[in-house]
């Protein structure tokens, strides 16, 4: 019963958050940190559990017999890894939202919550039909964190979000019924289990246009290029705490996606399109970093640089070796750790100074001490300095790159080159130089150090021993690999291979 306590905590304590919001304007923050902290405590406690087969844990019942629903959740060193970060960053975006949610916090955090709940759904589920449905779950309360509490262009970033994000939501429900429907027709078995679909004995054609229906749902929530274009606007726009979430954790649900069904279930169709796959991978580095150069707004700077880190994922994943997937899996719980604190530093710069322009910022360092060295401790964790967590996963991507096409390898160690820059960008604009005459700025608080030294913390750890999470993901990504390199059934071949002579 745990796996579903840790999903139904949060949806319950945001409702009560909500209702206490009516009464209380401090409530709302009690509630919705034991909301985060308490299921963040369950999840830990998985943690070392020997794996009974390929699960630690797994919970399920039939739910909609008819129509082969079921409620099945099920717990790995991939999910585990996920769902802790899902409810650390949680904690922390409920400390960063402490004294910056003063219009209807309840409602805020009950959105949060939710979103929160979604998350941990998602990384859970094992049924397609009920992975949709905490997918969807996640939207529309991100929709309303970004839409209410946002910043000067709100509700075009919301609507943005939500087109696209809904757009990739209707092609994957579109690709769930169409891979369910498919393996009925083939063996007569309706279901939506993710175990009873691996392997399934799908017609080339059919498998190869439900992998891209799968693949493109999957690459607008990472977001991969050319599908990133909502983020930007989204980050930019979101409050401090709905970025930290966002970078933090839905971005990783995209990833997640494409590792956990895209190959396993269409491994034949996913090596096919995997050299385009790699291709987009490297120019969504690229073109991230480049893009992430050109701007003055500070959070619209770091938002590209997501869609440049993203692209690595895109490029482990489809590289698919142990040395690239256990990359990206450390590389998706990296990127939620320094770019959601590079969130937290935007939006504690433009609470403060009430802009995000660098071209109006400048010599912080001698006005905020505190501030400009976690500010550049961040950076280098997102250049991928040796001895922090990024450099990690994404030399490990590298690795594992280099033996599938070294031309896309090159490519995307290039874009460490242009994280370098835009890294340095942020601390020259923003910290160094002479502060204009008569300016003053607040140096970080104890409330935000305490946050930014979690981060700074978990990158350490990650950077100079990343042994515990990489053991912990080991299985998982063995079982993955298998799963992709089941024999191809005689069906997805395109013409049969004749029967062998008869004695």
């Amino acid at each position: 019963m745990m796996l579903p306590a840790i999903i139904l905590l949060p949806l319950l304590a945001g409702l009560v958050a909500w209702l206490a919001g009516r009464w209380s304007a401090t409530a709302p923050r009690w509630i919705a940190l034991a909301g985060t902290a308490v299921p963040l405590a369950l999840t830990a406690t998985f943690w070392g559990r020997p794996a009974e087969g390929r699960w630690i844990a797994a919970f399920g019942f039939d739910w909609i017999p008819a129509a082969g629903i079921s409620f099945f959740l099920a717990l790995d060193g991939l999910s585990l890894l996920l769902v802790l970060l899902t409810f650390f960053l949680g904690v922390l975006a409920v400390g960063v939202a402490w004294r910056q949610t003063d219009h209807r916090p309840g409602f805020f955090f009950f959105n949060l919550l939710w979103i929160l709940s979604g998350t941990a759904g998602v990384f859970l589920a094992l049924d397609l039909f009920l992975f949709f449905f905490f997918w969807e779950l996640m939207v529309l309360p991100m929709y309303f964190v970004i839409g209410i509490w946002g910043h000067e262009h709100r509700t075009r970033a919301a609507i943005k979000f939500f087109l696209f994000t809904q757009a990739g939501g209707f092609i994957l429900l579109l690709a769930i019924l169409g891979l369910h429907f498919s393996h009925a027709a083939e063996t007569g078995l309706h279901t939506f289990l993710y175990e009873d679909l691996l392997g399934g004995a799908l017609p080339a054609g059919t498998a190869w246009w439900l992998m891209l229906g799968f693949f493109f749902a999957f690459a607008v929530k990472l977001p991969a290029f050319p599908f990133h274009t909502w983020l930007p606007d989204a980050h930019t726009e979101a409050p401090t705490a709905g970025s930290l979430i966002l970078a933090g954790i839905l971005l990783k649900t995209g990833g997640y996606g494409l590792l956990r069904f895209v190959v396993p279930l269409f491994p034949e169709a996913a090596a096919a399109f995997a050299p385009v796959a790699l291709v987009l991978g490297a120019v969504g580095i690229l073109y991230g970093a480049k893009l992430a150069f050109a701007q003055s707004d500070l959070k619209r700077l770091v938002a590209y640089t997501s869609v440049s880190h993203m692209g690595f994922v895109v490029v482990g994943v489809f590289a698919w070796n142990t040395w690239a997937l256990q990359g990206v899996v450390v590389t998706m719980i990296c990127h939620g750790l320094s770019t959601g604190a590079l969130f937290i530093l935007a939006g504690s710069l433009q609470e403060r100074l009430h802009t995000r322009d660098l071209g109006r910022m400048g010599g912080f360092q001698v006005l905020a001490p505190r501030m400009t060295a976690f500010a550049l401790f961040f950076a280098m964790a997102s250049l991928g300095l040796p001895g922090l967590g990024n450099f990690v996963g994404e030399f490990l991507i590298l690795l594992g790159g280099f033996q599938i096409s070294i031309p896309v390898t090159v490519a995307a160690a290039l874009g460490l080159v242009g994280a370098t820059v835009y890294s340095l960008w942020i601390i020259q604009r923003a910290f160094h130089g002479t502060p204009a005459k008569g300016a003053t700025l607040a140096d970080v608080n104890f409330r935000e150090a305490a946050i930014l030294g979690a981060l700074v913390l978990g990158l350490l750890g990650l950077g100079l021993y990343p042994r515990p999470v990489l053991d912990a993901a080991e299985p998982a990504v063995r079982w993955l690999e298998a799963d992709a390199a089941r024999p191809v059934p005689v069906v997805l071949a395109v013409e049969p291979p004749p029967h062998p002579p008869l004695p």
